[in-house]
């Protein structure tokens, strides 16, 4: 919680977040800037997948956020607003299940 405080103050970060209890699979990674945030999930060490978003940002449209240290695109059907994705995270951490996160798709 602290790092995405952190984080957040600065308007923009990326965060990885492993299985509860350790392990390496499944991870999340949450990536923020401004208002906006995409959710990553790793399932296996071949395999990702991102959430589908809220609507906060119209399907047709794109936006940037950090992935490691550069920008990335996504399109608005990616795109949830940034609170929406921490409470995501939240969960995970939680319940470490991501089967009722929402919709994934597979890259």
């Amino acid at each position: 919680m602290d790092d995405f405080s952190r984080l957040r103050s600065r308007g923009q970060g990326h965060l990885e977040v492993g299985p509860p209890g350790g392990g390496t699979y499944p991870c999340l990674t949450l990536a923020f800037r401004a208002g906006h945030a995409v959710v990553h999930l790793f399932t296996d060490e071949e395999t990702v997948s991102l959430l589908v978003g809220d609507g906060t940002v119209p399907w047709g449209e794109t936006v940037e956020v950090p992935v490691l240290d550069e920008l990335a695109i996504f399109t608005g059907y990616f795109v949830m607003g940034a609170d929406h994705a921490w409470d995501v995270v939240q969960s995970f951490v939680r319940t470490g299940s991501f089967t009722e996160l929402g919709e994934w798709v597979e890259l």
